[in-house]
């Protein structure tokens, strides 16, 4: 996204644009926000479960790349502007059968990696979720119920 360009105030909603994998998976792209030290990455909270999450979501089929519906949910999350440094790669699904529902079917994540270059006051989802500054120590923690985040957390070439 352009510096210049208005970004959206709201939200993408619904999965009728959804892009799927050949096993029928959804397909999931994620940012792993870190500072411009690497000291820090921002998570935010999950709007559906509590606790802390990476910005992620499906990638749809009116974007080009998986980077650029990352680039969308780290705004639309978490209400920063990023530039990515590096592909993390795709991470299969992690969750247990029991975890796998309607509202969070089976998917495929694929993060990226990206210095957060302006973080906004106004978002589209920030009456809906909070964000906070973490050290890898704290966000290890943070994610520890969640192996795929974990997984693209200790890809990524922050400071431990």
């Amino acid at each position: 996204m352009a510096a210049t360009q208005q970004l959206p105030m709201e939200s993408r909603t619904g999965r009728t644009n959804q892009r799927y994998g050949s096993q029928g998976e959804r397909l999931v792209a994620g940012i792993v926000p870190l500072s411009a030290d690497k000291f820090y990455v921002l998570l935010i909270q999950s709007a559906r479960r509590g606790g802390w999450v990476l910005p992620k979501g499906g990638w749809e089929t009116d974007e080009a790349t998986a980077q650029d519906a990352a680039k969308r949910e780290a705004w639309e999350e978490a209400g920063i502007i990023c530039k990515i440094s590096y592909d993390l790669g795709l991470i299969p699904e992690r969750r247990k059968a029991d975890q796998i529902t309607t509202q969070a079917p089976k998917a495929s994540y694929h993060f990226f990696e990206a210095i957060v270059e302006k973080q906004e006051t106004n978002w589209p989802e920030m009456h809906k979720r909070s964000r906070q500054w973490m050290t890898y120590t704290q966000a290890k923690a943070a994610l520890a119920d969640r192996p795929e985040l974990l997984d693209a957390l200790d890809r990524c070439t922050m400071n431990r």
